[in-house]
């Protein structure tokens, strides 16, 4: 059962609290921003990023919107080099989503950002959200609330209608202003790049920091956007084999419920077949898998059977992706970025 919370921060602070309390324990809580109705978890939990694409069905691991009360507190996560500044200055709080590298000590989750070392964030121009923000004290994770496909929702009643029963509450803070998603721009590389138009204008971007590159919106439908999209971008240096019924004694092992033995290395997604465990520990298995992997002598990376149904299928389209045959070294790369 999906709860319907309704708040203003001034007047009726219970649902914005309790929409707070269960951000924070890794539940699932769709809010309104500017732009279209966010559904929202903690960024730092993996499980509780996992779970936003379970409720939606979507079949990929594409980064994910962080968004923050403050310029601050994102740039906390995320490195802000003097165009982010500018423009956080001049259109945050705001729909402008920023593409940057992140940082070390932050505390994004892989799944997240989708394994990328960049991050997207930005700060929401609307009163409830920020004050929710600021009561979770933690980067949130808010793609659209609708399911994968389906139109973005801008009230709340759209997203009860699209996830009731698959999320745990619904904040409500009634109509969109703007009503479409925010624009993405890309300044991780040497030339700020447009990932997606939306609500804020090329022309008013470019009137703060200079020409942006805007071939990146003229693709087709279906092609990459933003950042990682390439099919083996990310891949792990050992190779990867999928659907393994046995293992030799050089593999490292990818397991999923009970393990194959013989494996010289071996990381468990899920030891009980849980998909939403396995989506949360899939990008740290693979890290490990191919340090210790490389380290003990192992000559590839070998990787259990994973159901092709709910997660299962995005799991497998990420290894996919890492088990395809590896792109010229310069060919660029670039990864979908579906949020609010």
């Amino acid at each position: 059962m999906t709860d319907r919370l309704v708040s203003d921060d001034a007047e009726q602070p219970e649902g914005l609290i309790r929409a707070a309390e269960l951000l924070r324990d890794g539940r699932l809580v769709a809010f309104g921003t500017e732009t279209v109705y966010g559904l929202g978890a903690d960024a730092t939990n993996p499980l509780a990023v996992a779970r936003i694409f379970e409720a939606k069905n979507r079949p990929r691991f594409n980064p994910l919107i962080s968004h923050f009360p403050s310029a601050d507190a994102a740039f906390r996560h995320v490195v802000a080099t003097p165009l982010a500044r500018k423009l956080a200055e001049r259109f945050w709080p705001g729909p402008l989503t920023l593409v940057l590298k992140r940082r070390n000590d932050g505390e994004i989750c892989d799944l997240a950002a989708a394994g990328l070392p960049t991050a997207a964030v930005r700060v929401p121009a609307q009163d409830t959200a920020l004050a929710l923000l600021r009561a979770v004290g933690r980067p949130v994770a808010a793609p659209s609330a609708n399911l994968s496909g389906a139109v973005s929702p801008s009230n709340a009643e759209h997203v009860m209608e699209g996830l009731g029963g698959r999320i745990d509450a619904v904040l409500d803070t009634g109509p969109c202003a703007v009503g479409v998603e925010s624009t993405i721009l890309d300044l991780s590389g040497d030339t700020p790049r447009l990932l997606r138009p939306g609500g804020v204008t090329v022309e008013d971007i470019e009137a703060v920091i200079g020409p942006v590159d805007r071939h990146r919106e003229l693709q087709e439908p279906n092609a990459p956007v933003a950042p990682g999209m390439l099919t083996s971008h990310y891949a792990p240096g050992l190779p990867v084999v999928l659907d393994v019924q046995a293992v030799q004694p050089d593999d490292a092992l990818l397991a999923f419920g009970p393990p194959l033995s013989g494996a010289r290395v071996t990381w468990n997604l899920s030891g009980t077949g849980r998909l939403d465990e396995a989506a949360s520990r899939l990008f740290a298995g693979l890290r490990y898998l191919d340090q210790k992997g490389t380290q003990a002598g192992c000559r590839r990376i070998v990787v259990q059977p994973i159901p092709e149904t709910g997660l299962g299928l995005a799991i497998r389209d990420r290894l996919g992706r890492a088990a395809a045959p590896r792109p010229a070294p310069d060919v660029p790369s670039s990864q979908e970025h579906h949020v609010a």
